[in-house]
């Protein structure tokens, strides 16, 4: 199969998974609350389905490191059919609040789980051949998002919140197939006899090697309570702005758009400054991008702070690819990837968990203030782990 073919395919997988992330993750508050249920209660539905990700995603890579039957695209292709039968029994239950509490706790937990494991499927493809530009197929996925951002705020007013289960059927559909076609070159290396592959590390003993990475995640986790806050209340902070769900689209659409070039140049861009610099630096656009929301006073305001997830996001998550792929050993990598977003995932627990109690009792800039605090403290663990820990306890990153 021709290079271009194989940037093509990763292409397609990143940005059918990046327009169900838009209307499963950035539409979840609207979904919901159109559904019944309470700011407290979308925070409890969203912490539930973010702790039970965060467990589940090193479990899975612990699996799929053993290079058994689950493999990356195996996983993948159930997690879409998951989503998929999830999304049409939503639309068919509108009233019973703990069934649509299971059900879309689940795809939000799946759709969060098999997001490492894209990113290892692209750098497994790698090392048997298939030239994958992974930056450029990530930053498309961004521009997925960053379209149906822009557009799907209109059609949900016009037409209700139904039409993001539609979506996620088409979408989930749409990436079955391309990873059903997803298959490693003929003339890749043989792969690997499971003998000669080193044991997947148990977390304690990953850690330690890793010791670095581990004060890392901990900086990662509280980036991401703030970027989570940001994200899962955007229409509240948008609302008391005097916006609704068309600004809503357009913040949106402005940071997705934005990681595109970032994220397409990653390749470029590694080679003046190494990945543990970056992660640093995106901590603190991290904090840029809160800050301001706590003085903003209108939706200008809002997209200046949409603006740093040029720096912030879009640094961070090809930054902590390559970081992971440059360090660890390859039977670490998928769980390498798997810690990185359960990071992710913990940080949202912990927002969804303040978020919602706060929102409803205290206000959006109590609520922001916070964020903001929490997110400080990242950057300074973040500058810490990076700086002063070594990266890896055999290899260490020039």
């Amino acid at each position: 199969m021709r290079n271009g073919l194989w940037t093509l395919r990763y292409t397609l997988l990143n940005s059918m998974y990046f327009v169900a992330f838009c209307t499963i993750h950035a539409c979840a508050a609207v979904f919901l609350l159109d559904r019944g249920f309470s700011n407290t209660e979308v925070g409890v539905l969203l912490a539930v389905a973010n702790i039970v990700s965060a467990v589940f995603q090193p479990f899975i890579a612990g699996i799929i490191d053993k290079k058994g039957f689950l493999t990356n695209r195996r996983f993948i292709m159930i997690s879409v059919t998951v989503i998929l039968l999830g999304s049409v029994i939503l639309l068919f239950v509108k009233d019973l609040k703990a069934v649509v509490f299971a059900v879309f706790a689940l795809i939000y937990m799946i759709q969060f789980a098999y997001q490492p494991v894209m990113t290892a499927l692209c750098f497994e493809y790698q090392k048997t051949g298939a030239k994958i530009n992974y930056g450029l197929a990530r930053g498309l996925g961004s521009a997925s998002f960053a379209v149906t951002a822009a557009i799907i705020g209109k059609i949900i007013e016009a037409r209700g919140v139904t039409i993001l289960l539609i979506v996620n059927i088409v979408t989930m559909a749409v990436t079955f197939v391309v990873a059903l076609t997803f298959i490693k070159p003929k003339d890749s290396a043989t792969e690997e006899d499971p003998k000669n592959v080193p044991a997947s590390r148990g977390l304690t003993g990953f850690l330690k090697a890793y010791p670095a990475f581990a004060v890392f995640l901990v900086a990662t986790i509280c980036f991401f309570f703030a970027h989570n806050m940001i994200n899962d209340f955007m229409i509240q902070i948008i609302r008391s702005l005097g916006g609704g769900e068309t600004e809503l689209g357009y913040a949106n659409f402005l940071q997705a758009i934005l990681e595109l070039p970032v994220m397409a140049l990653i390749g470029f861009v590694l080679k003046k400054i190494s990945s543990d610099n970056l992660l640093v630096i995106s901590g603190f656009a991290f904090l840029i991008k809160i800050s301001i929301l706590i003085f903003a006073t209108n939706m200008a305001m809002m997209y200046l702070s949409q603006s740093f997830q040029l720096f912030a996001y879009a640094v961070f998550i090809p930054a902590a690819a390559f970081y992971v792929s440059k360090t660890m050993s390859e039977s670490d990598q998928v769980k390498g990837q798997a810690y990185v977003t359960s990071a992710i995932t913990i940080g949202g627990v912990f927002s969804n968990l303040v978020s919602g109690v706060v929102l409803d009792h205290f206000g959006i800039r109590v609520m922001l203030i916070i964020g903001t605090a929490v997110c400080a403290a990242g950057a300074v663990i973040a500058t810490v782990a990076m700086k002063k820990i070594r990266h890896n306890a055999a290899v260490k990153e020039g």
